[in-house]
């Protein structure tokens, strides 16, 4: 978990170091395919050259997502989360140490109805598809519930009894760690992000609008990674990795958390 803090805080710091960029002029649209802008997502596809860091920045009024492209991708899918309203997005490469040049840039508008369709979909740190087993067991288990509250206890309780805490993962996670889901569900343990991203990629498969959140909480004395969830038209917090470590102790918990008590930095 310390790594996966000092990754966050060493993304900060270089995300920094973008402003200032001489921008140069997008060469057509090729690499932004806008077709899913009515689900609130954009696919970026581009040819990341080996051993150059490449970036992808998602810029609305003063907030900033930026995040990292990958090594033959064929194409990857980024959310629009900050709201309606015009995004730019921009590609970035890294031209010496923490300096970067922009080398494509447009910009976007997004106008949903309900900004929670965000939320629905298979993005890079949220990816899933219907060949996957985590989703497969997600539409087993929901087979026959009607309920999305009901929907949201069951697959809960499937995580919270089946993923333990990765300690191992956790004082050694990579810096470029994206959770696979299937992995997780196999091995049957993972950090928070891993919970998050499984979570919300079986909630999202049925139906259900569920954010990845990162940032801190006084639960947990580390950079942590938890989700939000779209049930009986509200958001409510949720934290499985709290809880799968609480579950078969004497610790009095409930599902839904006290928001209170969790400061987000980051939804996916």
């Amino acid at each position: 978990m310390r790594k996966f803090m000092l990754f966050v805080a060493t993304l900060v710091i270089v995300i920094s170091l973008f402003n200032g960029v001489t921008v140069r002029a997008a060469v057509g649209t090729s690499w932004l395919d806008e077709a899913n802008v009515d689900k609130g997502i954009i696919s970026v596809k581009y040819d990341v050259k080996a051993k150059v860091q490449t970036k992808l920045v998602i810029v609305k009024g003063e907030e900033k997502y930026t995040y990292d492209l990958t090594v033959s991708k064929q194409a990857e899918v980024f959310p629009l989360q900050l709201g309606n309203g015009n995004y730019t997005v921009s590609i970035l490469e890294q031209a010496t140490g923490n300096k970067y040049r922009v080398v494509h840039t447009d910009t976007i508008t997004l106008d949903l109805s309900d900004s929670a369709t965000v939320y629905l979909n298979s993005i890079q740190n949220v990816n899933w598809n219907d060949t996957n087993q985590a989703i497969k067991k997600a539409k087993e288990l929901t087979e026959n519930v009607k309920t999305d509250t009901e929907k949201v206890t069951i697959i809960y309780n499937y995580v919270i009894n089946n993923i333990k805490y990765d300690h191992k993962l956790a004082a050694n996670v990579p810096a470029d760690y994206f959770p696979q889901i299937d992995q997780t569900l196999s091995s049957k343990k993972d950090i928070c992000y891993g919970y998050s991203t499984l979570f919300a990629a079986m909630l999202r498969s049925v139906d259900i609008p569920t954010k990845l959140v990162m940032g801190t909480t006084s639960y947990v004395d580390t950079y942590h990674a938890w989700n939000e969830v779209y049930v009986n038209n509200k958001w409510v917090t949720i934290d499985t990795t709290t809880d799968a470590g609480w579950n078969g102790t004497t610790t009095a918990f409930t599902m839904i958390k006290d928001a209170t008590k969790y400061s987000a930095t980051k939804q996916y």
